[in-house]
This record gives structure tokens, C-alpha cells and sequence, in this order.
């Protein structure tokens, strides 16, 4: 495949975040690079943040007080697929995983395995959620 061969089928659109480009315009993301942001907006949104949109988003922020157990990570992996499947129809999920890191309680990673169904290019992304525990 070549490099400049353009791919319009992924989408183009804003980068996110916003940014602005080298002429003074706004920064445009395509291809893979839009679908990540896209998985990344899709995890950083909580349903109701949108007027025009209130359904749009991850039920994971409900989640920020709760206790890090086994059962919390389940229901955010849970939420992610959920949310995924609803809200990004141009990738398959082919794994979620929700894990904390040794010493570090309040953060939990994200992983995300995709495939994009038009092309069959894998793409994975780790979203970090950050929680206080409640006691």
C-alpha cells in the first residue's frame, strides 16, 4: 500500500485534542489516527456531557469513588465494551482489560484491542481512569 493513498472510508476530522496546525488552521487527524482519538473521546466523555448528545459516552466516571475491586474492574470493562460497541461502528473489539499498577490503587489502565473492519489494521490503546477510593 502507499504511503500517500488516501483512505477517506476511516474518516478525517478535528485532531483531539484541538489543536492548531503550522498555517494557523485546526489540526486534522485521518485514517487510524482519527479512530484512536476517537476510542480515546468516546472512554474521556460521561453520558450526559453532551446537550445534543446525552446518551453519548462511558459509564465509567460514575464509577470514580468506588472501592478498587475485582468486581469495580469488571463493571469498567463492562462499560467500555458497551460504549465501544455503541458508539464506534468502524471497529471490531477484540479485547478489554482493566488492571492498576503495583502501588498505585487510584489509577486504573485501560487496554483496548481493536481491528478496523474496513481494513483489518489492528490498533490497541491503554486509557488511564483515575479513581479516589471510597472507604
Amino acid at each position: 500500500m502507499q504511503a500517500n493513498r488516501q483512505r477517506p472510508f476511516l474518516g478525517q476530522g478535528w485532531k483531539f485534542p484541538l489543536q492548531v496546525n503550522r498555517q494557523g488552521g485546526i489540526a486534522v487527524a485521518s485514517e487510524e489516527q482519527r479512530i484512536e482519538e476517537s476510542v480515546y473521546l468516546i472512554l474521556s466523555t460521561a453520558p450526559g456531557e453532551r446537550v445534543m448528545q446525552p446518551e453519548f459516552g462511558c459509564g465509567i466516571h460514575e464509577l470514580t469513588f468506588e472501592n478498587n475491586t475485582p468486581a469495580m474492574l469488571a463493571l469498567v470493562v463492562d462499560r467500555v465494551r458497551r460504549a465501544l460497541t455503541r458508539f464506534e461502528p468502524r471497529i471490531d473489539l477484540m479485547h478489554i482489560d482493566a488492571d492498576s499498577p503495583r502501588g498505585q490503587p487510584n489509577l486504573v489502565l485501560i487496554r483496548v484491542d481493536y481491528q478496523i473492519r474496513i481494513s483489518n489494521t489492528s490498533g490497541n490503546l491503554v486509557y488511564p481512569f483515575y479513581i479516589a477510593e471510597g472507604n
